[in-house]
């Protein structure tokens, strides 16, 4: 008796099974799944963070194994709150996104947020800090850590350069006002004063520094942004004030700049980091825009594979997306460090460094 037609039948099934299984792979690799991605556009921040998306994206699309093909919605959220909202409310309405990588600042965020969590959309934000985003929405997450740690960082820093007398300016918003008192809480010398300043470009700083200069400070926190942060350093300036000058993560778009010579800044970010990713990063990023990333770039970056990574695991199912970021069995590795999120939204154990501006560039302080 021959055996071979027993033979062939588990063979043919297993052909069978195979077909099968590529024919769904080529499937879903024809499908096109959707990102939302909000930020101020024409801003240094937003421009450095739908550079950092758009990399991703592509670099995504080009290699082998994903189950998708990505295609993204833009919004322009204007850095406002009102504006922010609606924006996310057409992320909700369009039956195409199933993600958002946004919003980048905090008080965006924190209206966006109330509006992915009605929507149930799930949303991660690239570089809101402030503490009240901290559990807002079971759909909002950030790949940045809350300036809760990032006060922190600034104050112990500054300790260890003998820093003893500060003054504080923060902007009078969600972003400054946590950023400030997570200072003010942690440092350990004496806080001579405390003062609220605008987040829009013009005001007049110089009775803050005229004071600041009378109190012979040793330095000057900023809690605020590249906006307020940029006015402060030409007053600070012209007045020729001696103490150090920090300000939030804001300052990296500064760095550039020879008015911010000498600045300190913390940041989830080093483009001179070592590792493997980061410098392959740092070179596709230079090769296509001609200029290294910063903080805003990378974390965008970051935030955009990740986001993939729970569509090609799980699908273009909101609440599966969802449910996926929220219990990573392991953190993702990206080139702003370890991602893996709490109940609240934020990641756990992310840190940020402290940086020193010289000659236009930018440099990791030692004794971190």
């Amino acid at each position: 008796m021959s055996l071979r037609p027993h033979l062939l039948a588990p063979t043919r099934a297993v052909l069978a099974a195979a077909v099968l299984s590529a024919v769904a792979c080529s499937q879903r690799a024809s499908t096109t799944v959707f990102l939302g991605a909000a930020a101020p556009l024409g801003s240094a921040v937003g421009d450095a963070n739908m550079k950092g998306f758009e990399l991703a994206l592509d670099e995504i699309n080009a290699a082998p194994g994903h189950s998708y093909k990505f295609d993204k919605v833009i919004r322009d959220d204007s850095a406002k709150g009102d504006r922010a909202a609606i924006v996310a409310q057409e992320f909700v309405n369009d039956p195409r996104v199933v993600a958002v990588v946004g919003h980048v600042n905090s008080g965006t965020m924190m209206a966006a947020a109330r509006i992915y969590d009605g929507g149930h959309l799930p949303a991660v934000a690239t570089s809101a800090t402030s503490p009240s985003l901290t559990g807002i929405s079971p759909w909002a997450f950030r790949v940045i850590a809350s300036d809760s740690l990032n006060g922190l960082t600034v104050a112990t820093h500054m300790g260890k350069l003998g820093k003893r007398r500060a003054m504080i300016l923060y902007e009078n918003n969600s972003y400054g006002r946590g950023l400030a008192e997570s200072f003010r809480r942690a440092f350990a010398g004496e806080i001579v004063g405390m003062d609220p300043i605008s987040d829009l470009a013009g005001e007049d700083l110089e009775p803050f520094l005229t004071w600041i200069k009378q109190k012979q400070v040793d330095m000057v926190f900023v809690a605020g942004s590249a906006t307020s942060g940029l006015g402060f350093l030409k007053e600070a300036r012209r007045q020729q004030i001696t103490a150090a000058l920090v300000g939030g993560n804001g300052w990296t778009v500064l760095s550039t700049d020879p008015i911010a010579e000498g600045a300190y800044f913390p940041t989830p970010f080093n483009s001179a980091d070592p590792r493997p990713d980061v410098q392959a990063f740092v070179n596709a990023y230079k090769a296509r825009y001609g200029e290294t990333p910063n903080a805003y770039a990378a974390l965008a970056y970051d935030a955009t594979k990740l986001v993939a990574q729970a569509i090609d695991k799980v699908g273009p199912n909101r609440s599966k997306i969802r449910d996926y970021l929220a219990h990573l069995d392991a953190p993702y590795v990206g080139v702003t460090g370890r991602t893996i999120f709490g109940d609240n939204g934020d990641p756990k154990d992310k840190s940020m460094i402290m940086m020193k501006i010289h000659d236009r560039a930018v440099m990791a302080e030692a004794n971190q």
